[in-house]
Order: structure tokens, then sequence, then C-alpha cells
């Protein structure tokens, strides 16, 4: 019988595994990889591409940034609910069994771990490297007299008008740092006073100036030289206060708890809260400083009672602070050899020449492949609905789109002109809250319905439904995505698009709407796995399905790819399932808490990650189901948020070539990645792959980005060079 809620394993499983399992010691569930850990796996994956001597350097110090960005993120939510978690009275249990404080005990080790690793790259790898391509950091004590004296203008013209320096003392009450805003920490002597009184200032990095400045605004020898804006104003510091002695001016950074808490129901005004809560989001609780070494320790010690830091997170960082600014350095660098060839995503045959396209679904389902495939037709789907007479209403989810969004003006013109418009924006998608919000008012004043979904859960799945009026009646049409509704992260994502004007799919996506937006009965759907409805009850039924057919010794397979695999039951049922001999393949970007290979476990099941030149993002689900293949794609993770806190859609793939291209081209292509996979083992390491004797070097990506425009067109069979689901080699 298939589980539906956490149980503890039995203790001959536990036994069974704990062999193999030794490394794990403590007090740890063997059975499970800590959540936490496992994140940190990941973004060690990604610190592997700007180690990565073979990619590009530009894009390698890109990955660099985006190790950065993500540790970021991880440290304002993660650590941050930690730490609440730890003040509680009561605090709950990771699914391995550590509390909150063993957690950020384990998660200040692995993070120092990473932060060493990321600045040994970055001094031993990336900059020398950078040097040999003309690309040179200079520190304040590197410049040559001319580049002084150029320095010494660039910050009387352009920096010192900005900045404003924040004394510390008992006329001056200790500022407040904003989250993550660069800035400098002053110690000074006033020379006429007594020895040995120090005094404290901050200086403020502007965030409105380049964090990394072009040394004489050109080239010099053949060679760019950069210095960092905190670099400039170190420099000059001590013009700020003539009548001091500067000590010691150290870079620091504070990350500050950035996830927003609100009660949706009693919320009266929800998108005025969440406008309050917004601006309450820079005083959030500090969780983590990031500061020079050098400081005298009891200065340093003084200003972090002053932020009241956790002591677990302090970090001395020796190089510069916030390599996030690195990702400016990649987008005005001009050397297209540096990074990757330039891909422009294929125009779909399908639509081609065509001055509708919604004749073309009408005739059969489509299916994309992004960025491999354009997202234009996704765009030009609302924008067809917006400008088509014909069309009575259009209804859109929109979880993150773009600052520029042509959807939500697709949207504002079809209300416009007299269609019924209604648009469900997700106004806690974090981090773009505040775009959100202004995407909500320019709707409301359009004259759209504007929805916020249900109370107490994210609207997150990624549906349009479009209803127009034919000769023979009304007709729905639909788009139904993986990703979001951004075009400029559709340029980066791999994602899924479906259209589709299947009568049982449309009719149930339009039944989602209605209870979205309005009150009844819970709706109940057949061919879409909907949370918080029955998308948990219906995936532990098929997976118990596999193992039921592999028990009476019918084909039985399981392939999972999503970003996340936390969700205990489902783990649990997969440990069930490989036991009763199922073959379970899963494909997980990030977050992963199942441990593969464990004998008497997990012998069956196989997991990998892809890191590569876009970010995986894609949800595809795929059951043998004895010989008829299901197959899903959607928005939804296999974790808990996904199956009970958020309205996700999964759905299926009727359509007998498109579901053939998914199970024969994009499926086997992931499984058999040896270039940017790597595949995790029993002791929670990744490992690249094994490759046979004679085996080509295989990158799923590349592959993707050959298919795309085999022939100048997009394909709509799976080529045959690809070995089908059930034939590739592991």
């Amino acid at each position: 019988m298939y589980k539906t809620k956490p149980s503890k394993r039995t203790p001959q499983v536990l036994a069974k595994a704990g062999k193999a399992m030794a490394c794990w010691s403590g007090n740890r569930n063997p059975v499970y990889f800590n959540r936490e850990l496992s994140w940190f796996a990941f973004n060690r994956r990604v610190l592997e591409q700007a180690q990565n001597e073979e990619s590009p350097l530009l894009e390698r110090v890109k990955f660099l940034a985006i190790v950065s960005a993500n540790l970021d993120e991880f440290y304002e939510i993660r650590v941050a609910g930690l730490f609440q978690q730890q003040r509680a009275t009561e605090s709950e249990l990771s699914i391995d069994g550590l509390t909150p404080l063993q957690q950020l005990a384990q998660i200040r080790t692995e993070a120092s771990k990473l932060v060493k690793e990321q600045y040994a790259c970055w001094h031993r790898l990336l900059l020398p490297a950078l040097a040999k391509e003309g690309i040179v950091f200079k520190t304040a004590v590197q410049l040559d007299a001319g580049e002084k004296k150029w320095v010494e203008d660039h910050f009387h013209k352009k920096v010192q008008p900005v900045i404003t320096p924040l004394a510390i003392d008992q006329a001056h009450p200790f500022p407040l740092v904003p989250n993550k805003t660069l800035n400098l920490l002053l110690s000074l002597d006033n020379p006429g006073r007594p020895a040995g009184q120090k005094h404290l200032a901050i200086l403020p990095v502007p965030r409105s100036l380049p964090g990394i400045v072009l040394l004489d605004d050109g080239i010099k020898d053949g060679h760019q030289r950069f210095i960092f804006l905190s670099e400039i104003m170190k420099l000059h510091a001590g013009e700020l206060f003539p009548d001091y002695h500067i000590n010691r001016a150290s870079s620091f950074r504070v990350t500050r708890n950035s996830d927003l808490y609100i009660d949706d129901e009693e919320a009266e005004n929800l998108l005025k809260k969440i406008e309050e809560e917004l601006r309450n989001l820079h005083r959030g609780a500090a969780v983590r400083l990031e500061i020079e070494p050098g400081l005298e320790e009891p200065i340093l010690q003084a200003f972090c009672r002053k932020l009241a830091v956790p002591s677990d997170g302090i970090f001395k960082i020796d190089g510069p602070l916030n390599l996030m600014r690195l990702f400016s350095l990649y987008e005005r660098t001009e050397r297209p050899d540096l990074k990757f060839p330039p891909f422009a995503s294929a125009e779909p045959l399908v639509f081609q020449g065509r001055r509708s396209l919604f004749n073309a679904i009408v005739e059969r389902d489509v299916l994309l492949h992004h960025p491999y495939e354009s997202f234009s037709p996704v765009v030009a789907f609302i924008e067809e609905a917006a400008r088509d007479p014909e069309v009575l209403a259009i209804k859109q989810t929109l979880y993150r789109t773009s600052g520029d969004s042509p959807v939500v003006q697709a949207l504002i013109d079809a209300s416009h002109s007299g269609k019924q418009v209604t648009a469900l924006v997700e106004l806690k998608a974090r981090f773009d809250e505040a775009n959100n919000i202004k995407w909500a008012r320019e709707l409301e004043e359009a004259g759209v319905n504007v929805v916020y979904g249900f109370v107490g859960h994210k609207t997150h799945c990624k549906c349009s439904l479009v209803i127009r009026q034919e000769a023979n009646g009304l007709r729905r049409l639909a788009h139904l995505g993986t990703g979001n509704y951004n075009p400029k992260t559709a340029l980066v994502y791999t994602d899924l698009s479906l259209f589709t004007a299947c009568p049982e799919i449309t009719f149930e996506i339009a039944e989602l709407f209605n209870s979205l937006t309005g009150f009844g009965r819970l709706p109940e759907f057949k061919h879409l796995l909907v949370a918080p409805f029955n998308l948990h009850a219906r995936t532990q039924e098929l997976i118990a399905a596999e193992a039921a057919n592999a028990a009476a010794g019918k084909p039985a397979r399981i392939i999972g790819k999503m970003n996340k695999l936390v969700d205990q039951v489902t783990i649990d049922n997969l440990y069930a399932a490989s036991q009763a001999g199922v073959k379970i393949d899963l494909i997980v970007r990030s977050t992963d808490c199942l441990l593969p290979g464990v004998k008497g476990l997990s012998e069956n099941i196989t997991l990998r990650n892809i890191v590569g030149r876009f970010l995986e993002h894609a949800r595809i689900y795929y059951f043998e189901n004895g010989g008829q293949p299901l197959v899903f794609a959607g928005s939804a993770d296999w974790m808990p948020r996904n199956f009970f806190r958020r309205v996700e859609v999964l759905y299926p793939i009727y359509d007998p070539e498109l579901r053939r291209r998914v199970i024969e081209e994009i499926l086997p292509a992931e499984l058999r990645d040896n270039v940017d996979a790597r595949v995790l083992d029993s002791d929670g390491c990744h490992r690249k792959p094994m490759r046979a004797d004679g085996e080509k070097l295989l990158s799923a990506q590349g592959c993707f980005m050959k298919f795309a425009h085999r022939n100048g067109d997009v394909p709509t069979v799976a080529p045959t060079f690809l070995f089908p689901i059930g034939s590739e080699k592991n």
C-alpha cells in the first residue's frame, strides 16, 4: 500500500542501509540526505562551472557571480528560517533528524568551505586568466601615478558628491545597514584627543554607481583595467574625515532575513500588506556578516553586537565582497571570444507561414522546448487573443514576468478592446513581489479582473486560456507551461510549452480558473494533476502502480525530472518501488533528500543533476504504466510546498508524436549526458558519470541546440539516433 503521510522506516530497513551509510554519523537518519547540505552540493556544482577551464572565461566569471547570488538567497531564506526555528519554543527536526542548531552548525562548516573555494577560484584561477586576456583588476596599492590621478578625478567628480559618511557616536545613533548593501567600516583616531580612543564610521558604497569602474574609460597598451568602486573609496576615505587619521577601512556587507511572513487570512488587503512588508525587508534580522579581515577584534565584536548578527554568521573574506558585481563585467566586456557562441532559438516550423497560431493549435497539439525553440509563440498566442475580434475572454496566471512584459501589455490591450480578461497575479512570488504589485495595479487600471488566488496558497501554475466564438460554438484554446511567462528568462531557462485545444484538458483548465476566482465545490480533475487537490495523491498512486507492475512482472519504470525532491512521503514510496524492482531515474537540479544506490533500499534508483549553459527548469514525469507510458509536464516539484501550499498543474502529453519526442529525445539525452551531468552516490557525493570504452562525450544541452536547428527547422518527431526509454545505457 502506498503511503500518504511520513512514517519511520523499520529497524530492518535502517539496518540494511546502515552499512552503506557509515559515513553519516551522529543522530542522522541514514535514509535521507539533509536538505541544506544537499543545497551546498548543488551550489558547489555551480562553482565547478567557474573552475572549468574548458568553458569560456567570461562565462566562468558569471558562474562565480551566480554562486554568490545563490548563497545570498540561501542565507536570506533558509538560514533565516532556521534561526527563527532555533528561537521558537518548539521546532521541527529536519528530514534526517537534525535540530535547527545542528543544521546551523553544519551550514557554518559547509559555507566556510564553499566561500574559501569560491575566493580561491577568483584569486588563483580567474584573475590570472583574465589578466592573460588583457582584462586586469587593480587594487588601490597597484595603481601607477597616472592611474591614481585618473582615480582621484573620478572620485571627486562622480563619487564624492553622492556618498554620505555616517559617524557612530553618542550624537549619531547606530545607522540601519540595509540588506546586502556594500559598505566601508572605518576605524579612526582623532589626533586632538587622548591616544587609544577609537572612533567608528560607516561609508555606504552607492548602489546608484557601477560597482566595477573601467580605468581611463578605455584600453591602454591592449589592456582593459578595472578597479572596484570600494577600492576607490578606501583610497580617498580620509578626505571625508579631514581631522582624523584612518587606521583601517574594511568592506563589509550584512545579509538579513528577507522572507515575507504574511497571514493571508488576517490580511484584509493583501496587496497593501505585502507593500508594507516589502518596505520593512531591509530591517530584517541580520543573519550573516561578510567583512574583510584586519579589523581589531574588540572593535569587530562591538560592531557585531550593534548589528545583532549571530556569531556563526560572521565570515572574514579575503577578497572583494559581493562577487555578484562580476555580472556587470560580463555584460560590459565586448569579448565574444570569451563567451559562449551566440545561440538563436529556432522558430517552430508548425507556426511558420501561418497568419493564425490558433488554426495550427486546433489542428493538433504543439509542444515547444525552450530556449532551443523560441518563446515568441507563447507571447504571440496571447497577443493574437488580444487582437482577434472573435475572442471573448482571456484567463491568465502570472507568477514572474519581465519588467517590460509583452504578456501584460497584451492583457491590457485585450481589456481595452472590450474582452473579458482575468489575471491571477501571485503577489508573493519571492523577490518579485514589488514587480508583481506594479503589474497588478496597471492591470486593474485597465479594467482587468485581477485575482490573487487561494488564501494560503501561492498560484504557481503556468496557464493561459482563451475562449473564442466560432461557427460551431465556443472553443477553448490553452497554453500550459513549466516556466514563467517571462520572455527574458525564457532565453536561459529550459522549459516545455504545450499548446492544446483538447476539449477535456481545456475544460479542466476552465474549471481550475473558476475555482481560483470564485466560490463553489472543489473541482474534480481526471486529466490534469492539480495541487492542492489531487496532485499528491495521484503521484503516490502512480508510483504504487509501478511497484505493483514490477511485482507482477510487467514493465515498470519511473523517470522524474524536477528542480527539487524533498517530500518525505514521495521519497518513501520511491524507496518502496525500488525495493519492488522498479527502475527509477531521477534528474534533480538542486535540492534533494533522497539517497540513491543504498543496498536493500534504493539500489534501483539513480539520481543526477545537470548544470550547464542553461538553467534546467522543466518538470517532466514519466511512468511506464505497463507498456502504455504516461508523460506529464508542468510547474510542480516533488516538495510539500508544491503539493499542499501552492496551486500547481501537471498536464498530460497525449499526442503520440509529442509524447514520443519526450520519451525518445528529451529524457534519454539527459540520462546519457556525460559532460554537464553529475551522478549522486549513496555517500552524498556528486561524481562524473562513468563512460564505457569508446563512448563519446554527450552534452544534452548541446544536443538540443543542434536538434532545434537541424535542417533549419524544429523537429516534430524525435530523431532516431538517440536510444528510446528502456534501451539507453546507464
